[in-house]
């Protein structure tokens, strides 16, 4: 019964593509209502159907008050990690510490080439996150009086100025799945953040656990530092249906969400929907039965 010791937060995913820019707000807004911890945007920057995230999480952070935000995650290879760092701790600054920073390595390369970027195996696009997680702690860790000297083979930094420091320890959140990108999150992230939907089965999620705590070991870090979190997706029905994953009432939800985290750790859901009503029943009636759920059992 894995426990690496993190309260259950529950927040939304939002996607919605083509919509009136004001309605991604109102969503959000009720993930709030709704009383979830986290509001989270996808961040494919070449899809112009969609908002900029980075703009689109400034907006919605001045228009909340208590829900934190995330990329969900942000494209690190059209932003510069340097500069991410100043932007992520500006925005935590400003909204009273309310921002996660999940991190990608990148994707569809065919796009992010047209938008200017730079096309990487996986194994470089890899060791380019590495180098970018450096940068941007160096750039938050003000402590340090030095200079910040980062020597990579795709980010580097020679004498940048460090700050400004976040108004809380952000946590770095990375969608992995495979083992070099697990070997990274354990060694280096505060969080694992994939979606369900691209996981093969749930034993899957145990193998890609047990990367993490071996990285994070050999590292010399305890795994109970990397959070496990999970987008997931399903739907709200009168009845459940036995071989269909988060397909029935809420108490079919919580059962089913319950045994991730007793299994296997988890102690993040994050919802994609672009439903105001399966928002609310996921904060109303899900998030709390969960939590008294997983509570007693670990009790």
């Amino acid at each position: 019964m894995p426990d690496y010791g993190h309260d259950l937060i529950f927040g939304s995913f939002l996607t919605p593509a083509n919509a009136a820019p004001q309605e991604v707000v109102r969503l959000a807004q009720a993930s709030e209502t709704a009383g979830l911890d986290l509001v989270t945007f996808q961040d494919h920057p070449y899809q112009p159907g969609h908002l900029d995230a980075w703009t689109l999480l400034s907006y919605v952070a001045a228009r909340t008050e208590r829900v934190h935000l995330s990329g969900n995650v942000i494209n690190l290879p059209l932003r510069r990690p340097a500069v991410l760092a100043r932007a992520a701790a500006s925005l935590d600054l400003l909204s009273g510490g309310r921002f996660e920073l999940g991190l990608g390595a990148g994707a569809f390369w065919e796009a992010i080439e047209a938008m200017g970027g730079d096309r990487l195996t996986p194994g470089q696009a890899v060791q380019a996150l590495s180098e970018a997680i450096d940068v941007i702690r160096g750039v938050w860790d003000v402590e340090n009086r030095a200079r910040l000297r980062v020597e990579g083979e795709f980010h580097s930094v020679d004498g940048a100025k460090r700050g400004p420091a976040p108004a809380h320890d952000v946590g770095i959140w990375l969608g992995a799945y495979r083992p070099r990108m697990l070997r990274l999150t354990g060694a280096k992230a505060d969080g694992w953040l994939p979606s369900l939907s691209y996981m093969s089965d749930v034993d899957q999620l145990a193998e890609s656990n047990f990367i993490i705590d071996a990285a994070a070991t050999q590292a010399g870090r305890d795994p109970a530092a990397v959070r496990r979190l999970l987008n997931v997706s399903g739907t709200f029905a009168p009845a459940a249906v036995s071989d269909r994953f988060l397909h029935g009432p809420p108490d079919h939800w919580v059962a089913q969400l319950a045994a991730l985290a007793l299994d296997h750790g988890f102690s993040g859901y994050i919802l994609q929907t672009d439903s105001l009503l399966d928002l609310m029943r996921f904060g109303q009636e899900v998030a709390p039965a969960l939590r008294a759920l997983v509570a007693a059992e670990r009790a």
